[in-house]
């Protein structure tokens, strides 16, 4: 893990990280779909993969069958640096709910309107991404 416990939560709350996202990378379920979403920029930022995988709805094109080589490139992934998260919008229902963000990750800025459902929990489903490199 390449963040401590002790310091600031990646997902931009101000707070350490074992006072923030952490706890959801141990067990705790999100309340909510930005909750989760935010949970999961902490975890690609600490290179959290279990909660990455366990988190994606199973019907999401984004889920892979080959559990080794998903956890294998959210590894890779997880090297970059995660510098920033902002949220612009947040549209909450009590089945399905998104969330638009911009993720500064190395010299690019990912943009995504995320789609997230709940089932059990919440699971993030799908997104819309339009990268843009920093000049």
């Amino acid at each position: 893990m390449k963040i401590s416990k002790n310091s600031k939560c990646p997902c931009g709350s101000g707070k350490k990280y074992k006072e923030c996202c952490m706890k959801y990378h141990k067990g705790a379920n999100a309340k909510n779909a930005l909750e989760l979403m935010k949970s999961r920029y902490s975890a690609y930022a600490a290179g959290e993969a279990n909660y990455i995988i366990k988190t994606t709805h199973k019907n999401s094109p984004h889920y892979e069958h080959d559990r080794s080589e998903w956890i294998k490139g959210i590894k890779e992934f997880s090297k970059s640096e995660f510098k920033k998260l902002e949220i612009i919008e947040f549209i909450d229902g009590e089945k399905e709910a998104f969330v638009k963000f911009r993720a500064y990750i190395d010299d690019y800025v990912m943009h995504e309107k995320s789609r997230f459902i709940k089932e059990d929990k919440w699971y993030y489903m799908e997104g819309i991404n339009e990268n843009q490199q920093i000049s």
